[in-house]
């Protein structure tokens, strides 16, 4: 057995594109350099063209390397594969490195009572402890978070869209219950940001240890068929493997990290539910279903929503129709595109799964990309707490899963 077919679950190892899906890839990334254009050419328009053409690569990236944070979970529980949980890690590392070099621009001196703009840095309280156990619920549920189901909308899921439809469901309930859940412990909440207390070469130098020890209890559970992919004959074979095959999940972690560092430089730290949230947010107010009055909530940084008639039109949303277009595009170009009718069981699981995401990540202020990614890559405290009720989650849900 080579490492090739270890590294590529079945489901995921096609045969190939053929010439009708590297001419349609073609035609995908023609229109998304074509729109990125348009958009870099108008008024007041580079930055959504920058947003636009990042989520593109992005795209590309988490679909191409399977970026998952319930999949990498699950491998991890049901198989003791942990190569996943490892591509977070590195995610991680590299994007707190970065994100601590940046901060420094932005806060030279991490004062007490000053964060950086737009971090994802949150209240600490039960309240995002029980949030998080809901995203990690939805996660099980629908089968992916939310950042996995918008790539996962660009390989025709069935299920993609109903989540997608639940998570804006969920943002709604969570303004709902907003207010009360305020009230009763996010207002007094500690909101702890590790630079105070550590500075940025302490808060970096802790966290990179933590990491490393994670990685360390990680490294025992590799597959012994885990070593890198053999050569290939060619570059012609190799490139052909890069378009087709997955790719090592640590690669796509490296990448992921740095591309939240690449995102801070020109627009916010990287989170894709704002643009969501803002959406059922909007609508919510109009049919009178949201709340006129959200009690603290336009005072966090993060993916923070807001009423806004042009919600499409914000470098969020034209990030994640960029992730939509560049997974399109991969998963053409390798034969991965594979649409099909949801079965009644895909749309329940999807529109039940999506409440409980869309209600943990308006809760939580973010999802595990916003929260827990570009939250703890900043020395957020919330982040760390959140990836770790998110992961116990994801476990409970599963160990209750096999018993049924």
């Amino acid at each position: 057995m080579t490492t090739t077919t270890a590294q590529i679950p079945v489901a995921d190892a096609p045969a190939g594109p053929g010439r009708v899906g590297w001419i349609a890839a073609a035609l995908v990334v023609l229109l998304t350099v074509a729109g990125v254009q348009a958009l870099g050419e108008r008024s007041g328009g580079r930055a959504l063209a920058f947003a636009a053409g990042l989520g593109a690569l992005l795209g590309v990236v988490l679909q191409r390397s399977r970026f998952c944070f319930y999949c990498h979970a699950r491998d991890y529980f049901e198989r003791g594969d942990a190569r996943g949980l490892l591509a977070i890690v590195a995610a991680l590392a590299v994007g707190t490195l970065g994100m601590h070099v940046v901060m420094t621009g932005w806060l030279p001196v991490p004062m007490p009572g000053r964060l950086p703009p737009d971090a994802h840095i949150g209240p600490v309280s039960w309240a995002l402890v029980l949030a998080g156990l809901a995203f990690g619920l939805g996660m099980v549920v629908s089968g992916s978070c939310i950042s996995a189901h918008w790539y996962r909308l660009g390989e025709g899921s069935p299920t993609a869209p109903f989540a997608l439809v639940g998570s804006a469901a969920g943002f709604v309930l969570g303004f709902n219950t907003w207010n009360a859940l305020y009230s009763a412990t996010i207002a007094t909440a500690p909101v702890v940001w590790l630079p105070h207390h550590l500075g940025y070469a302490g808060s970096a130098a802790v966290q990179l240890g933590l990491l490393a020890g994670i990685a360390a209890l990680l490294w025992r559970r590799l597959p012994a068929e885990g070593a890198p992919l053999p050569r290939a004959a060619s570059f012609g074979a190799a490139l052909r493997r890069a378009f087709i095959g997955r790719w090592p999940a640590v690669w796509g972690g490296v990448a992921v990290g740095a591309i939240a560092v690449i995102v801070v430089l020109r627009l916010r730290p990287l989170g894709v539910t704002a643009a969501l949230g803002s959406a059922a947010r909007t609508v919510g107010e109009h049919q009178g279903l949201v709340p006129q009055r959200l009690e603290g909530l336009d005072t966090f940084g993060g993916c923070v929503t807001a009423v806004l008639e042009h919600f499409w039109q914000t470098p969020n949303a034209l990030l994640v129709a960029g992730i939509v277009a560049g997974a399109l595009a991969a998963a053409l170009a390798s034969g991965q595109f594979t649409p099909r009718v949801p079965s009644l069981r895909q749309a329940v699981r999807g529109l039940g799964g999506g409440l409980l995401l869309g209600w943990g990540a308006m809760t939580g202020l973010g999802c595990t990309v916003g929260n827990l990614l570009s939250g703890t890559m900043a020395g957020a405290l919330s982040g760390w707490v959140f990836g770790a009720a998110v992961l116990f989650a994801v476990w409970a849900g599963l160990r209750l899963r096999w018993s049924l």
